[in-house]
């Protein structure tokens, strides 16, 4: 990644036990004044609402800073959630990190 771009990987549950820390762990990305952060979702094995409600927060903040904030690597349960609660069409969610690269990489290009 180059240094415009940062990438956080949770891992685990994010729900409303992780989902500060989570955010905290986002917001901290904005120090190094990134133009994207990449969230890979790779290693969340479950998310509620609450982890839903920090990935909002999460794009709300960033956005705010001139930050944009894209999803990679979601499982098919986090995919149903962001489906019936229509966060797929607010979110850019990429199928992987490769993907990610080759849009990222096309749009320097």
């Amino acid at each position: 990644m180059t240094e415009h771009i940062k990438v956080v990987k949770p891992s685990g549950v994010l729900d409303a036990s992780t989902s500060q820390d989570f955010r905290e762990e986002v917001i901290k990305t904005l120090d190094s004044k990134p133009k994207m952060v990449l969230v890979d979702l790779k290693e969340i094995t479950f998310m509620d609402s609450s982890g839903l409600g920090a990935l909002v927060l999460a794009f709300k903040t960033l956005r705010a800073s001139d930050t944009k904030l894209v999803l990679c690597s979601i499982n098919e349960q986090v995919k149903i959630l962001f489906e019936l609660t229509g966060m797929d069409k607010v979110f850019e969610i990429f199928s992987n990190q490769d993907e990610f690269n080759q849009s990222v990489l096309s749009q320097i290009s």
